[in-house]
């Protein structure tokens, strides 16, 4: 059975940091892109970073970039989000997601909005207080 599990969420004032982490199991992140996409209530799921396994790229939504950074461990099988200068606009729930990937970037997972992919994990909270 493949799981993906997301943590770090939580709580945090504008300008703050967090580092969610997304860490599988079932599958290899080493053949897969992964991506992180993001749901605020009453809004469309957005695409925020991915990266690939092929090359390990990484494109960012033009929302997040210069703020957000996606890295990944592949020994511990876990990528990250590093979010930097956080909005309250950024508020939302964070989704990692995973889709077999044969190589190139990853640009059109985050265009794609997440539509695609292959498992999901179940999201963490990320609320930026003003």
């Amino acid at each position: 059975e493949v799981q993906l599990v997301e943590s770090g969420g939580g709580l945090v004032q504008a300008g703050g940091s967090l580092r969610l982490s997304c860490t599988a199991s079932g599958i290899t992140f080493d053949a897969y892109a992964i991506g992180w996409f993001r749901q605020a209530p009453g809004k469309e799921r957005e695409g925020v970073s991915c990266i690939s396994s092929s090359d390990g790229s990484t494109h960012d939504a033009d929302s997040v970039k210069g703020r957000f950074t996606m890295s990944s461990d592949n020994a511990k099988n876990t990528v990250y989000l590093q979010m930097n200068s956080l909005k309250p606009e950024d508020t939302a729930v964070y989704y990692c997601a995973a889709k077999l990937w044969l190589g190139g970037p990853c640009t059109v997972v985050v265009g794609r909005r997440g539509s695609g992919m292959d498992y999901w994990g179940k999201g963490t909270l990320v609320t930026v207080s003003s």
